[in-house]
């Protein structure tokens, strides 16, 4: 049960209120195949985290700019793969009903912007006017820039923020910017022990109180 009042929502995006599944596994499939990696073990290491950390974790002693032009291309044909993304169950309702009342709300996510908007698109979820993608965080998730970032950009410390989150490095970049974390589908780690979890946005509620508003789900 989450009953709290917050000046500001943070949401990752790919889990949390987009489901990609299948083009993620898509793409790192094809980068396992050309390089001679499990998937499993690369979606071990790459969930939640930007593309050119994954890349840099399994090829190390490529130059920088072999690394990155891996990145790129593989970003290239992710920004137009759109077919089969859906919204988390609730999740386009939930945004929807944050803005109309007025609450603060910024994406962070280790997607860059151009693939991010497309995919929240796809799904049918309101692309919020703060939104902080890998290119503006130098330092990707599981370190907690993006998401003081996404508070900043909000006006509000992350303190007083709600942040939604799936993937373990994630969740610890949610949970160590100071925001109130929620685990939004089964993922298991000891970074999630003790912390709300949700399958989806269904039977949320939000109203003012204060100056801040009350979320209850």
């Amino acid at each position: 049960m989450i009953d709290i009042v917050v000046s500001g929502v943070l949401f990752d995006m790919d889990g949390t209120l987009v489901d990609s599944t299948a083009v993620v596994e898509e793409a790192w499939t094809g980068f396992g195949d050309r390089h001679g990696f499990d998937l499993q073990t690369i979606l071990a290491f790459s969930h939640g985290r930007q593309t050119i950390d994954t890349i840099q974790h399994f090829l190390p002693d490529l130059r920088f700019d072999e690394q990155q032009r891996i990145v790129d291309q593989m970003i290239a044909v992710e920004v137009e793969k759109v077919e089969g993304i859906v919204e988390v169950p609730g999740a386009r309702a939930f945004v929807r009903r944050l803005e109309a009342l007025g609450v603060p709300v910024a994406l962070v996510t280790s997607a860059p912007r151009d693939l991010a908007v497309n995919r929240m698109r796809a799904a049918g979820i309101p692309v919020p006017a703060a939104v902080v993608p890998s290119e503006d965080a130098e330092q990707g998730k599981p370190h907690p820039e993006g998401y003081l970032r996404g508070a900043a950009l909000l006006g509000v410390a992350a303190e007083e923020c709600l942040a939604f989150e799936d993937a373990p490095a994630g969740v610890q970049a949610a949970v160590d910017s100071g925001a109130t974390t929620v685990v939004v589908g089964d993922l298991e780690a000891p970074v999630t022990v003790g912390l709300p979890r949700i399958a989806g946005y269904e039977g949320f509620t939000v109203e003012p109180e204060g100056p801040g508003f009350r979320i209850r789900g």
